[in-house]
């Protein structure tokens, strides 16, 4: 990830990105939706190799955030485990595994051509 948009992304995307990273997601994406959508301000989407790890990624990720104090507003599809979406407000993480993500193509439905960045872990 550059200089300039790790200046441009809060603390609390990399921190989330971080996380997914250290369970092995794959393919980690940042799209911006900051003026596109008043959904949040940042969609982070990631991949998973099958089900059971689509499922570890999110339980991890929530129980990191748990501790820090931080819940989700909502979380969805969990039981399938093939696109789960956790709220946190301003940032939406999408877990998919990895062939339902290619079906939906998120990162480039909302991409406009300078609002999505890989993230690349140090």
């Amino acid at each position: 990830m550059n200089k300039q948009t790790v200046q441009q992304t809060p603390i609390t995307v990399e921190h989330i990105c971080k996380i997914l990273s250290d369970k092995q997601a794959t393919d980690i994406k940042i799209v911006s939706i900051k003026g596109i959508s008043d959904l949040a301000d940042y969609f982070i989407i990631c991949s998973g190799k099958s089900i059971p790890q689509v499922k570890a990624i999110f339980d991890h990720l929530e129980e990191q955030l748990e501790k820090e104090g931080k819940f989700a507003l909502r979380k969805e599809g969990y039981s399938e485990g093939r696109w789960i979406a956790v709220d946190y407000g301003d940032v939406i993480v999408h877990i998919f595994h990895k062939d339902t993500r290619e079906i939906y193509s998120l990162d480039n439905l909302w991409n406009n051509g300078s609002n999505v960045t890989d993230y690349h872990a140090d």
